[in-house]
């Protein structure tokens, strides 16, 4: 069993014993610390907490943990349901409430479920308030609501529909010239809650020809749920069999996009934000973001228009408060997350495939033609676990110290940035590894930066 406490939330395996895997016990004691922290600045405040979950078998279990601890800490729940996590941050804002839980182990499979928490303005948590929690979590501190105190239960139903309106209402989509495109599009939703928001999102689009693979949301993942090459055959092989134009594929959540084109290949999940900045950036100009270990291409691209492109440290909330900082008009992560702040400060797919219809509809190309016009670059991800005892910062600071001569950034970990590509390593928030993101103008050259800090590391740590 695993249970991984960060300020990314709380994530773990379903069951074992408390602290071990996620058990009700843990639910209970970090949703309960989640109150106290939204209450220091009113403590008397009758708090409002939005809640949604994806589609997972544990859903059910853990949604049903959280709303009653939330109720018996005095707070009011306005429970979506069966949701995506863009929804859920959308609805936070609408409905002013205090904050928001999301249940969602995101690409993580079956076994695994997470909170993910969220402040007032639907964003999630920043660092410093994230490592409170985890603090006041330990302390066990509890003290339950009396029967005067404990929060009302709504459910609350229709926001999906309200964040699909709120895109289309957006000035860069392009309902109409999507519509008279014609599209024939495949979509892959691993039997989560994208199987509800897609069909609805394309059909509000005018596209009329939608090809569904595990569409239905049980929770029972057809495939490992994280949308990556090797888990898309079937999504390929049916976007040739049926000629579509293209596929779009999402994580559990609904917060990263992928897209295979017409002849089966994939996009590229790095260049997902590539192509939607491009568009974005053609019709307003500004700043874009990134996070350290997502392609050279967007930085290339934004250039490219006369803007400046800003990396962040890994994570959401660090882009987003880049963002904010540089105010970009349009960022992300290379995982295939877009965060379009005209909408929300929020990665989002459904934005994302209306964003990314409207720019093919009005190219007037193919999909690998689109693809074709943006900078190549190859990526080698790679993991090292971790063992016990291990001191991961000795470590980043040799590897940093051995490439001295190069452009080397700390601000998450260790980036060494080459002339022809970079290498990134980080230790991982959510398990018990170091990332080694590399990326080259080829897969060799990549795989060769990558293999290069690796022999470095094993000297090392020998």
């Amino acid at each position: 069993m695993t249970l991984i406490k960060s300020i990314s939330g709380i994530r773990g395996t379903i069951g074992g014993k408390p602290d071990d895997g996620l058990t009700p016990v843990d639910i209970v004691k970090y949703v309960s610390a989640f109150i106290r922290l939204i209450r220091i600045d009113e403590p008397k405040k009758k708090l409002k907490v939005v809640v949604g979950r994806d589609a997972r078998i544990s859903g059910e279990m853990v949604n049903q943990l959280v709303c009653g601890t939330l109720l018996s800490m005095g707070a009011d729940v306005y429970d979506l349901g069966l949701s995506t996590t863009p929804t859920v941050e959308i609805a936070v804002t609408g409905l002013k409430a205090d904050g928001g839980i999301i249940l969602t182990a995101s690409h993580n499979p079956a076994q695994w479920n997470a909170l993910k928490l969220l402040n007032y303005k639907g964003e999630f948590i920043s660092a410093a308030d994230g490592k409170w929690l985890l603090d006041e979590a330990e302390r066990s501190d509890i003290e339950f609501s009396t029967i005067d105190e404990i929060g009302i239960y709504s459910k609350t139903e229709g926001w999906i529909e309200k964040h699909i309106q709120m895109i289309l209402n957006l000035p860069l989509v392009d309902v109409k010239a999507i519509a008279n495109a014609n599209f024939s599009v495949v979509i892959d939703a691993v039997n989560s809650t994208g199987g509800i928001a897609i069909p609805m999102l394309l059909e509000k689009l005018g596209v009329k020809t939608v090809h569904q693979l595990y569409c239905t949301p049980d929770g029972k993942f057809p495939h490992n749920p994280e949308p990556l090459p090797e888990h898309l055959t079937e999504l390929s092989g049916t976007v040739v069999k049926h000629k579509a134009d293209l596929g779009f594929v999402v994580d559990p959540d609904v917060d990263r996009l992928a897209i295979v084109d017409e002849n089966g290949n994939m996009f590229g999940e790095e260049y997902t934000l590539v192509a939607v900045a491009d568009y974005i950036l053609q019709h307003t100009p500004g700043n874009t973001v990134s996070n350290l270990s997502s392609t050279r291409a967007l930085a290339d691209v934004t250039i490219g228009f006369g803007n400046e492109y800003f990396a962040s440290a890994v994570g959401e909330v660090n882009v987003v408060e880049m963002m904010k900082k540089v105010d970009a008009v349009i960022g992300g992560e290379g995982n295939g997350g877009i965060i379009y702040p005209e909408l929300h400060y929020g990665r989002d797919s459904l934005v994302g495939i209306a964003l990314f219809l409207t720019h093919l509809a009005t190219s007037n190309c193919k999909v690998s033609t689109l693809r074709q016009q943006y900078p190549e670059y190859a990526m080698s991800k790679n993991k090292i676990n971790l063992r016990k005892g291990l001191d991961v910062d000795i470590i980043l600071k040799g590897v940093a110290k051995l490439y001295a001569n190069e452009r080397v950034t700390t601000i998450d970990g260790v980036k060494i940035d080459f002339q022809n590509g970079w290498v990134h390593l980080r230790k991982s928030n959510t398990e018990p590894i170091i990332r080694v993101y590399a990326e080259g103008k080829d897969a060799k050259t990549a795989e060769n930066f990558a293999e290069e800090i690796l022999v470095k590391i094993n000297e090392l740590t020998s």
